[in-house]
């Protein structure tokens, strides 16, 4: 066996830490589960061999899209993205702390910045979060630190794991969330103006929500800022934002969700890419950093970290959050989508409904039922008495389609959650549907 240290060594290493062998320093673990001799391993592969091996193991895996979203968006990534987002001088960097040496760094979060904000209707957003989930949580802080209030109301229709974040979040502080019903697949608007009062610090509301129904942002505004709540929109398919109004436009106060459709692969729940943005009376109060542009000694544009309200930079204290790491070369990755498909943005988010109401359309045409009539981008929720043996039946066949709802809301136990992208061809959707007139 290869060791990089020899056995007198080995026995100093032990006696400094006060035990006389491997076998007392692990003691501690049971005898049920620790292991006794070497690891049971096979002998080692040439390149060729495991090449192989792998893709055979690769062979077993279903189809890489099942018409699953749910936070998590495939979309086409041109091929320009990969290709300079590998780039070492971005793969390798880190916190742009020496603005002098990280000028290129510098520029693509400010032009991500720049992206962000206009897409949301906000005037500002920060140089990105970890995910969807503890960007919807730090936009919760950020506006409790705004007006002082303890109680945030949430519409059910927010993503399920979302919720489960936020009130991680809760737990660990003195405030109460508070979850408004769903009524045909939206926020109950009028049990939400009964939960509005002065100890509201603000109310999340998701649109297109989980369900994918697009929510009456514009009403619930209103209902929201009447009782001097702040309201907190999130988005979790940011596709969306090329074909309707921007939640800033809408009346929201923050704009937070998950920015991973814009550049960014699904790999298995992978890397995300949080995003949060406001209007410009809450600039002080968010969390993390921003990057802003000044002028050198020599008149020369030049990018610098402005607000930095996060423990590392100041008295713990008075940092607005622990966040720490930006999500750099993800963000980098939706700076060079954006850059590249910007332009044909709205027709590719029109493309998406068109599919989306194409497969849907057919699915009713088939024995599926509309579970609601709220209009819907590119996920609509189907309901079916069988759906489920319709779905393992699909599964067997290499063909997993959607996501069961049971688990998240269980009066929806025979409903399917399904996401349509440019990704998905008419032909495919047609030979799903072959598909289930063969199973039914």
């Amino acid at each position: 066996m290869y060791t990089s240290i020899t056995e007198e060594e080995r026995r100093e290493m032990l006696r400094k830490i006060g035990v006389s062998s491997i076998d007392e320093l692990f003691a501690d673990i049971p005898a049920g589960i620790s292991m006794d001799g070497p690891v049971n391993l096979p002998g080692g592969l040439g390149e060729m061999e495991l090449l192989a091996h792998m893709e055979e193991l690769a062979g077993m895996n279903h189809g890489p899209r099942a018409f699953i979203g749910a936070g998590g968006y495939s979309h086409y990534i041109p091929a320009l993205v990969d290709h300079l987002s590998s780039r070492s001088e971005f793969y390798t960097s880190y916190t742009p702390y020496q603005a002098e040496v990280s000028q290129g760094t510098l520029v693509a979060i400010f032009e991500y910045q720049t992206m962000i904000a206009r897409l949301c209707g906000t005037d500002i957003a920060n140089a990105s979060m970890y995910d969807g989930a503890t960007a919807t949580a730090e936009a919760a802080f950020m506006a409790m630190r705004s007006n002082g209030r303890k109680r945030i109301v949430v519409s059910s229709a927010l993503h399920p794991h979302y919720r489960e974040v936020l009130k991680t979040y809760a737990w660990a502080s003195d405030s109460v969330i508070d979850e408004v019903p769903l009524r045909e697949g939206v926020t109950d608007i009028e049990s939400l103006r009964e939960r509005l009062d002065d100890s509201v610090a603000c109310v999340i509301v998701q649109s297109p929500n989980f369900l994918g129904a697009i929510e009456d942002s514009a009403t619930i505004a209103g209902a929201v800022h009447s009782s001097g709540a702040i309201l907190v929109a999130c988005v979790t398919e940011p596709m969306s934002l090329g074909l309707l109004r921007p939640p800033g436009a809408l009346g929201a106060d923050i704009v937070c969700g998950e920015g991973q459709a814009f550049g960014n692969p699904v790999g298995f729940g992978g890397p995300m890419l949080g995003f949060l943005a406001a209007q410009k009376d809450f600039m002080r109060r968010m969390p993390g950093r921003l990057v802003g542009k000044t002028v050198d000694a020599a008149g020369q544009d030049a990018y610098v970290l402005t607000l930095q309200a996060r423990e590392q930079h100041i008295r713990r204290d008075r940092a607005t959050s622990n966040i720490c790491t930006n999500q750099g070369l993800c963000a980098l990755r939706a700076v060079l989508y954006l850059s590249i498909m910007g332009g044909v943005l709205r027709n590719l988010a029109a493309l998406n409904h068109r599919r989306a109401s194409y497969f849907r359309h057919r699915l009713l045409s088939k024995g599926f039922a509309a579970a609601g009539d709220a209009p819907y981008f590119n996920e609509f929720v189907v309901r079916h008495p069988r759906a489920m043996d319709i779905r393992d039946a699909l599964m067997d066949r290499g063909m997993p389609l959607g996501l069961p709802l049971g688990g998240y809301y269980p009066d929806m136990r025979d409903c399917l959650l399904l996401c349509v992208t440019e990704l998905d061809t008419v032909e495919r959707m047609d030979r799903y549907i072959s598909e289930i007139e063969a199973v039914q």
